[in-house]
């Protein structure tokens, strides 16, 4: 599989590029505000998100996937950031399938829109087995994503030292129901 492969796509509403140096400002905007951030551990500095970002770009680097830039196709603003990382979790090696959005986009049906993008590019492209998504216990609005995607609970967990909810998703669950949807 070639990297470039995966570096660019588009859902119906959405562009997604990969992230890049010249995304430090967008991610600054999103990491300093608080809503964005209630729910991903607490607003960041600039220094934060500029060591969030090289770890983000070294994992492009090491891994051929990573993080994307999601931006309106009608007018090109930053809609938020979504992508599959390699982590270690409640003690296993997992792939998971990250997503925030700016308040503006809330509501909207885009944080499925992206998810469901990002999960047919790990699934076809990269051909990934199985991802997990988690999210603060609390975070309702995550979780029916996560549901509408098609994840299936597994556990809750204690991760960045706050009760979190872990959901998977296999390969042969995601055809499943792409298959139903289609």
């Amino acid at each position: 599989m070639q990297v470039e492969q995966c570096e660019k796509f588009s859902s119906d509403r959405l562009t997604a590029s990969r992230l890049c140096a010249e995304d430090f400002s967008i991610l600054c905007q999103m990491h300093q505000n608080p809503s964005v951030m209630a729910t991903l551990n607490g607003i960041r500095s600039d220094a934060q998100t500029k060591q969030y970002l090289h770890r983000n770009l070294e994992h492009w680097q090491r891994y051929g996937y990573g993080l994307w830039i999601f931006r309106d196709k009608t007018n090109g603003e930053f809609v938020g950031r979504g992508g599959l990382r390699n982590i270690y979790v409640d003690g296993n090696d997992e792939i998971e399938l990250a997503y925030a959005l700016m308040p503006a986009y809330w509501g909207k049906g885009l944080a499925t829109e992206m998810a469901k993008a990002m999960l047919k590019v790990g699934f076809e492209t990269l051909e990934i087995v199985q991802v997990v998504c988690m999210t603060l216990t609390t975070n309702q609005a995550s979780q029916r994503v996560m549901a509408k995607v098609g994840f299936q609970y597994e556990c809750n967990i204690i991760h960045a030292n706050l009760p979190h909810v872990l959901y998977r998703l296999t390969t042969e669950q995601w055809q499943q129901n792409h298959n139903q949807n289609s």
